[in-house]
């Protein structure tokens, strides 16, 4: 096998979505491997995934820390100090830093369960519920310095049913996640994704000018 990109995993929880990535890894459907996994709760289930699979799991108390850069500082030397080349948020429930985002020009990603600049922050599926809207997703996109603002790479339409609740919605999309977040990192490693301003090309992509989805069916 030739060269594979190298991921560097930062989470704060169950990580669900970095198993879809170890997943598709491991059996050959990725030209990336996950090289660490960084989190700043030592009670992270995405912990003890990666030790499942031989990955070095490393845990950072930001409350060891006198404040943010500082804590990203040390995320960048362990990051750097793997060979890491894309940086993958799953989960991770801190605020990126300059610090961070400067160590890895346009090679950080995020995926949020709604389609940006819809719903940004916390409780996307609560917020589309609430508002009443048909549809919904989830969005790949790379970091910069807002919430959920960066440049958007890739994202997914749910719709929404009738009897959906927060969680029913929340785990449609999640399945979705896993498929789309696997997929942003393979055309990042093939070298097929510029970034111009706020638009993301992917080299290649090819879309039917027709193609929809209408939810209820017209």
């Amino acid at each position: 096998m030739g060269k594979r990109l190298k991921v560097g995993v930062l989470a704060s929880g169950s990580g669900t979505n970095l198993q879809a990535i170890i997943d598709r890894s491991e059996r050959g459907e990725l030209i990336a491997e996950v090289v660490c996994v960084i989190t700043n709760r030592a009670d992270a289930f995405a912990l003890e995934r990666a030790r499942n699979h031989g990955i070095p799991a490393i845990h950072l108390n930001h409350k060891d820390f006198a404040g943010r850069d500082a804590y990203d500082s040390e995320v960048v030397a362990e990051l750097h100090a793997h060979g890491v080349e894309l940086v993958v948020l799953a989960g991770f429930m801190r605020i990126i830093t300059p610090v961070i985002l400067n160590a890895f020009p346009q090679a950080v990603m995020n995926i949020h369960p709604a389609l940006l600049p819809s719903f940004p922050g916390l409780d996307a599926q609560k917020q589309a519920l609430e508002h009443g809207v048909k549809v919904t997703g989830c969005t790949v996109h790379f970091v910069d310095e807002g919430t959920d603002t960066g440049p958007i790479i890739i994202q997914a339409v749910v719709p929404i049913l009738a009897d959906d609740t927060v969680d029913t919605l929340s785990q449609r999309i999640l399945r979705q996640e896993h498929r789309v977040y696997p997929q942003a990192i393979q055309l990042f490693a093939e070298g097929r994704l510029t970034v111009e301003g706020r638009r993301v090309t992917i080299i290649g992509e090819h879309i039917a000018s027709d193609a929809t989805l209408i939810n209820p069916p017209a």
